[in-house]
This record gives C-alpha cells, sequence and structure tokens, in this order.
C-alpha cells in the first residue's frame, strides 16, 4: 500500500509541531509545504526535505493530495477545508474549524459529501488524564454529573494581530482558549443537548462592545439532564502564573479533576475524588499535544473516510454562538 500523501498549509510554530507529529507515524508522506513566511516554509521543509515549498492551497490541491493540514488564521479555516474536501483531500484543521456553527456546519457538510475524513484538533481530549476522565464518565463510575467547572487563564494570551481582529478571528479568548473547554465537556458527557448559555464578556475589565475581542469570559452552560457547566477563561489574566487550566467533574458518586501543575501550559496532573480522599489516575509529564494530530494520519492512512461523529464539531461551534450571542 502506498503512504497518503499530505500537505501542510501554515508552519508557523503549531503547524511545524502538527506537521512532526504526523510524520513520526511514518505512515504518511509530506509532498508540499505553504507559508506566507519563507523562513517558517523553510523550517518545515528542514523536517520534510522531498516536499516542495509552493505558495498556497491552490497550488496544494494541483498536486491532488489525500490529505491537507491546515494551521491558519481562524478566518480562512472553513474556506480552505471545503476547498480541499471538495478536491478529494481529507483534512486536519486546527481549532476553531469556523467562526460560527453555520461554517462549522458548512464544512461538515463538505467532508460528508466527499467522504472524507475531517478531525479537528482538540489536542486536550489526547491526554492521560482526560481521556482517563472520559473513561470514568462513560463507565458511570461517578454517577450522575451535576456540575462542571472548566477553567483556562492564559497570562500572556497570543502574539499574533490578527487574534484581536473579530473577522478574521471570530472572537477573542473564548474562540481561541473556551473552544476547547466546550469540547472537553461535551465530549466527556456524550455530547448531551445544551439547553441554556448564559455569559459575561469582558475586554479590558469592561463589559464587551463595539469591535473588540473579548480578554475575559464567565459562561454557565445548562445540558439535558440538569447538569451546570461553568466557563471562565481569559488572556493576559492575573493569574499569579503563566496558566491556569482544569477541567472538574462533580458526580453522585464522586468526581474527577484535571488540573496544569505549577503554571505549566504542558504538564498536567487527573485525579478521582471520594469525599476528601483522592487518588491519582495518570502523570503529569508527556507528549501530548500532537496526538490529535497523529491520531488523524493513523485513521487517514487505515482508509478511514468520513465520520458522522463529525456532527460533534458543529455542536461545539453551536455553543460558542450562543456565548457571544447570550451577552
Amino acid at each position: 500500500m502506498t503512504k497518503p500523501r499530505i500537505a501542510f498549509l501554515g508552519t508557523g510554530w503549531i503547524g511545524r509541531h502538527r506537521m512532526e507529529a504526523i510524520l513520526a507515524t511514518g505512515l504518511v508522506e509530506a509532498v508540499a509545504v505553504a507559508d506566507p513566511s519563507a523562513e517558517m516554509a523553510a523550517e518545515a521543509r528542514a523536517l520534510a526535505p522531498d516536499a516542495v515549498v509552493l505558495g498556497g492551497l491552490d497550488d496544494i490541491l494541483a498536486l491532488r493530495p489525500d490529505g491537507v493540514v491546515i494551521a491558519t488564521p481562524s478566518a480562512l479555516h472553513a474556506e480552505q477545508s471545503i476547498a480541499a474536501l471538495n478536491a478529494g483531500a481529507a483534512v486536519f484543521c486546527q481549532k476553531p474549524l469556523g467562526r460560527s456553527a453555520d461554517e462549522a456546519r458548512a464544512v461538515v457538510a463538505a467532508a460528508r459529501a466527499a467522504d472524507r475524513l475531517l478531525s479537528v484538533d482538540f489536542s486536550y481530549r489526547f491526554t492521560s488524564g482526560m481521556t482517563r476522565i472520559a473513561e470514568l464518565l462513560g463507565g458511570g463510575a461517578l454517577g450522575h454529573v451535576h456540575a462542571v467547572d472548566l477553567v483556562f487563564h492564559n497570562a500572556y494570551g497570543p502574539d499574533k494581530p490578527w487574534f484581536y481582529d473579530r473577522a478574521q478571528s471570530g472572537g477573542g479568548c473564548v474562540m481561541d482558549l473556551g473552544v476547547h473547554l466546550v469540547d472537553l465537556a461535551l465530549w466527556c458527557l456524550g455530547f448531551p443537548d445544551v439547553e441554556n448559555v448564559t455569559s459575561h464578556l469582558f475586554a479590558d475589565g469592561e463589559p464587551l462592545g463595539g469591535d473588540a475581542v473579548e480578554d475575559f469570559a464567565l459562561a454557565t452552560i445548562t445540558l439535558a439532564g440538569g447538569t451546570a457547566v461553568r466557563l471562565a477563561c481569559s488572556w493576559r489574566a492575573q493569574a499569579g502564573r503563566d496558566a491556569d487550566i482544569s477541567a472538574t467533574f462533580y458526580g453522585r458518586e464522586g468526581g474527577a479533576g484535571f488540573r496544569n501543575v505549577g503554571g505549566s501550559f504542558y504538564d498536567f496532573a487527573a485525579e478521582r475524588y471520594r469525599g476528601t480522599s483522592s487518588e491519582p489516575l495518570a502523570s503529569s509529564s508527556e507528549e501530548w499535544g500532537g496526538r490529535a494530530a497523529s491520531d488523524w494520519a493513523r485513521r487517514l492512512a487505515a482508509g478511514e473516510r468520513f465520520d458522522p461523529r463529525s456532527a460533534e464539531l458543529v455542536a461545539v461551534s453551536g455553543v460558542i454562538d450562543r456565548i457571544y450571542g447570550s451577552r
């Protein structure tokens, strides 16, 4: 069997990191890279010397690749994903898949029509800690989960101007960080229906208004069955550390929590709670950032095509829409 031929569109830091993880599987062949920065494209090509450097997506699709990895600004994700899918290529896209549920829905429809594999880089699903918590929840070990507490405070914030332009980003810290939290909650709980969403969004300490994007957000999401999800996320928070990231699930028969260690963006630990006692579920040090990308590569190499679970991507975007719409 021949290896799937993969092209990489957008090769900044995160694009190259995902590229490295995909190539490390040994299951695919890199045929092309493209980035507006010649320096970034050259660094990507160093990972795959046989790949050609191209000018953009049109040039990539002319090669008829089997898959395209997209790591470009958010405003481009939906349009580029649809173009790649319509050309017969599977897609692995950075989050968010679209700036709205309508954009995400259009991408999923294109994947379904083309019968091609579509995945989004919801990388926290692939940490050992969240995998173990999802197993506990799926097996009913915690009983009915009545409350979920989600936090992602980044004391720095993005360093690229497009993140602060709503037309390009689709939103601020909710679109950048909150989308991971929404995905984790819905994924762990089996994607229940969302009954109600309320939110408070701020920019520089003031209620969000005008064309600004939020840098602090609080939201409450009520799920079918009565589960209440509380979400908080921010950029440049007065957090006293680099980052504060956690997901805690409270059930009738116990609890479980996933939390970053020592303010790290990369080290996490997970525990199961029983009253005042806790037990470890997963250690803190592991290489997890590229696992979603390598999972997509393995599935593509195995011949997988459209996955009906891609509809879950629209559900995540729908909650983000409601967070913005309820303010």
